[in-house]
Parts: C-alpha cells; structure tokens; sequence
C-alpha cells in the first residue's frame, strides 16, 4: 500500500469522523466513519450544510454561535452537539474544528472533527443522576438532623409568674445534630430544674446521648433536688449505661430555682461547664462563681453548688462553649481577653429575651468563626 493510499485509509476509517465544509457550511468532504454513523452514502453528504445533520437546536446553536465563532476566532474546541442518522437516531458527538485560510487570512475552509461522546453521554447522565440521589439523601439527611435537633431542646417554655426565659440554638452544621442541650422544667408549684449542657461528638451518637441525659437529669432532679447530686446521679448512669465504653461524657450546668419573697433564689451546680452570667438590676454583671469537673470522665468526679439570689431585673445566662470558643483569627478565640463579660456589662440591665437577641446578634457577626454549636438559656425576674 502507497502512503498516499495509507493516508487515504487514515482518513477514512479514522475512529472519529471527519468533515470538510466551505466557509459558509456546505460539505466538501467526509470519511466512512462519519457516513457510516448517520447511515448514509458518502455522495449523498456533498453539497449538504452541514447544519443540517445536526438536531433542530444544534442546529440553532451551529448557526448562531459555532460557525461565527469558528470564522472569528479561527478554531473552536469541545461542542456538544447531536447529529441525527438516516433513520432519526441521535447520536451525540464533540466536534473540534479549524479554519484553513489564504495568505490575506481569507477563509477557504473549514475541517470539522466528530468524536462519538455516547459513553461521555451516558456517563454525565449517570454522574447526574448519582449527584441528584447524593442531593435528595442529603436533603433527607438535613430534614431528619433538624427534626431530630428539635426533639432535643423545648419548643417552649412555661415559667413559673415572676420569671421571664428565652434560649437560643445555633449549629454551623445543617446536617449534623449537635450536642448542645437546654432544658427548664417544674419539680414543684415553687421550684423550677433548670440545665444547659454539652456532650461529646456529633451526628446520631450525640443526639442518644443528649437524650439519655437530659432524661437523666430531669428523673434525677424528681428524687433529688440538690444539683451536686443530680450531677452525681448523671455521672453514674452515664458510666453505667452499655454506651459508657465508648467514653462518653458531657459538660453541663444544672440549677435549682426557688419562688422568694422578692425574687427568686437560684442553687448551680457545673460539671466542667462554663460559669454562668449574672446581669444584675443595677447595670453590672459577673460570673457566677461555680467549679465541677466533666461529667462521665473522671473516676470520682468533683462538683460543687453555688447559691444567689436574684432580685426582680437580674438575668441569669446559661451558654455553651460555642461562644467563647469561636475563632476571631489565627489562634485567637473570641473570650481569650474576657470578651464574653465585657460584652455582658455593655448589655447589662436586661431581660431574658433582650440578652438572648444580642448573643444571637454576637454569633452573627463571630460568622464563621463559629465552629462549634452554641446554645444560650437566659431566666429574669419580671419587675
């Protein structure tokens, strides 16, 4: 066989398919394979646009935007279109295609290459279809995390006359469930549980443990008020339970808040938890002076309560570690300075659902430095 006979077969058993147009798209020549791919005679492409083998939108599309752009630019890569066989099959193909111009840059012609994008069809439809599958699972997932996030916090509150309280959840995460949980609830026409607390992890785990303690503390505060031992009840269940191997443990502070003749008095108890923040009448505001250890972590755990008495105008705020270890740069958190009681005094006096609004406002504007859930439960007296 010559080379000239070679190059022939070349061009015309190629695995792509070839076509040679006239600037304005009439057909000068092609190969076998691209006349055997629409099932046609050779012959009968020549002197046909080239358009016309193309869907009724490819062929917008070719008019439109490739052949202009092919003229102009003098090359084109990578368009996706479907050209159509004799017996109106589809078969989609990516045409690459060049300009042949004169000396004075006059087009002469214009050598389009077809590849067949059938297996690249199907694939991308595929890969389309597994993407929608991956988005409707994770919406499912989304809609299940919330609505299993919901069941772990109150959807309302009904405090005893005298006593205002609002809380607020955040979580960076839509489809995660945290660990953050709160909790206000009545042992008596006089006394109010109350708790805000962390667990560890994240996800399905985390929300069986939230549960089996916010459970906890609520049975255990039905037996015995006193917050030390509540905590201490918790910590056994939580070292007892068949989960306890797997070394769960939370932080949490729990009160115990009792009807006084001018207000109400307050006994807390933290386990490794953040202190609370009393924000008083008077327009000052300070930690509450609380100490414990995490509980489910230690062999003999410490817990220690406080006692204070508020007086109508104070606001007793509950938060997690969501707050004060939110990023505010390279390894700088957002309370490194006390931050946190600096923001309380500029808010203090205020009510339950004042206080809230301006730490729902604060994680806000921490953006996405925050990282972590955060949780803030606030009790005020009522003037």
């Amino acid at each position: 066989m010559t080379a000239s006979a070679d190059l022939r077969d070349a061009f015309d058993n190629a695995p792509c398919g070839y076509v040679i147009t006239t600037p304005d798209g009439q057909i000068q020549a092609v190969n076998d394979t691209i006349a055997f791919w629409l099932g046609r005679e050779r012959d009968t492409l020549i002197g046909t646009p080239f358009a016309q083998l193309l869907t009724a939108g490819g062929r917008i599309h070719y008019e439109t935007h490739f052949a202009p752009m092919l003229l102009a630019s003098g090359s084109l890569n990578g368009v996706a279109v479907d050209i159509v066989a004799s017996d109106g099959r589809r078969l989609p193909v990516m045409l690459t295609a060049n300009v042949k111009s004169d000396a004075e840059g006059r087009p002469l012609l214009v050598r389009i290459v077809a590849d067949d994008a059938t297996d690249r069809r199907s694939y991308e439809r595929e890969l389309l279809a597994e993407r929608r599958r991956a988005e409707e699972e994770r919406t499912r997932a989304v809609s299940l995390a919330q609505t299993l996030q919901l069941s772990l916090v109150p959807p309302s509150f009904s405090p005893p006359p005298g006593l205002q309280v609002d809380a607020h959840y955040h979580s960076p995460s839509a489809g995660d469930v945290g660990g953050d949980f709160y909790d206000l609830f009545p042992l008596s026409q006089e006394k109010y549980g109350f708790f805000l607390g962390d667990v560890c992890g994240k996800g399905v785990g985390a929300a069986t443990l939230t549960s089996l303690t916010r459970y906890t503390l609520r049975a255990a505060a039905v037996g015995d008020d006193h917050p030390v031992g509540v905590l201490h009840t918790l910590d056994r269940v939580l070292k007892q339970d068949a989960h306890g191997g797997r070394g769960w443990f939370c932080t949490v502070l729990f009160g115990v808040i009792t009807r006084a003749a001018d207000g109400f008095d307050v006994s807390i108890a933290t386990g490794g938890h953040p202190p609370p923040l009393l924000l008083r009448a008077d327009g000052t505001a300070d930690y509450v002076a609380t100490g414990g250890q995490a509980v489910g972590l230690f062999a003999e755990p410490r817990f220690s309560a406080h006692r204070i008495t508020m007086a109508p105008g104070d606001t007793l705020v509950a938060y997690s570690d969501g707050y004060t270890e939110a990023r505010t740069g390279p390894g700088s958190r957002y309370d490194d300075d006390g931050e946190l009681l600096r923001f309380a005094k500029a808010h203090s006096p205020t009510d339950a659902r004042g206080i809230v609004a301006a730490m729902r406002s604060l994680i806000e504007d921490l953006g996405p430095g925050v990282d972590d859930d955060a949780a803030a439960l606030a009790l005020s007296v009522t003037t």
